[in-house]
């Protein structure tokens, strides 16, 4: 199975301070076609205004990854965490137990673009944590470069989810192939730019889903940035 899904397919709400696309179906928006994909729930593309941000609230049993692509994003938790997530860097909260956080743009003048990933933990109950790491660009430029997994290899921020989480960098004659298992699936996000993903062209917002499929294939770019999620083939999904 190899489907498109285009960005201005997805469910969209205006809150004035906040634009958001939800991949997937999220607080006003269902759709029984887009509820999940695997133990993936949420990719919210989220746009907020200067000034304005999401006040404290709570979360349980949940892996939250935060992916900033513009902006930067201030993070405050009751674990005691404070930071600001800038482009280049991933950050992971575990909500576990329960969690309550804030995320805030105090930049003047400049809207903090970033996308809000959520994906269902192996167990629940467990103890809330937080990290976040920063990746360069060198490191993902014309290849995968491992962003989140289950065991922090290669340094890459641990998720208590039966996922990886990869994102490149392309452009021009750059290639990657990658084979796929088939007892997997995944979910192909394009963050920015164009690219050619399985002969298909996709920009900006755009994504595939892939299950039963042995290659994935991305080139053909025009300064894209995607990110690749190998996911645990939920049954239910």
């Amino acid at each position: 199975m190899f489907s498109i899904r285009r960005s201005n397919d997805r469910g969209y709400a205006d809150h004035g301070w906040l634009k958001s696309f939800h991949t997937f179906s999220f607080a006003g928006y269902y759709d029984p076609e887009h509820t999940g994909w695997g133990n993936l729930r949420v990719i919210n593309e989220d746009r907020i205004a200067p000034g304005t941000g999401f006040g404290t609230h709570g979360h349980r049993d949940m892996e939250i990854v935060s992916y900033v692509i513009s902006g930067e994003l201030a993070h405050s938790d009751s674990m005691g965490n404070g930071a600001s997530i800038k482009p280049g860097e991933v950050q992971r909260m575990s909500a576990g137990t329960g969690v309550r956080h804030s995320e805030f743009n105090h930049a003047d003048g400049q809207t903090t673009h970033f996308l809000q990933i959520w994906i269902e933990p192996d167990q629940a109950g467990i103890e809330p944590g937080y990290e976040q790491k920063s990746f360069s660009d060198e490191e993902k430029r014309g290849r995968l470069r491992l962003l989140a997994s289950p065991d922090g290899r290669d340094g890459s921020v641990t998720i208590h989810a039966d996922a990886l989480l990869y994102g490149s960098l392309l452009d021009e004659t750059d290639e990657v192939s990658v084979e796929l298992d088939s007892s997997r699936r995944y979910y192909l996000h394009v963050v920015q730019g164009r690219v050619a993903v399985n002969g298909q062209a996709l920009e900006s917002g755009d994504a595939a889903r892939l299950a039963d499929e042995s290659e994935l294939v991305l080139n053909d770019a025009v300064k894209a940035e995607v990110l690749l999620f190998d996911l645990s083939n939920h049954p239910q999904q």
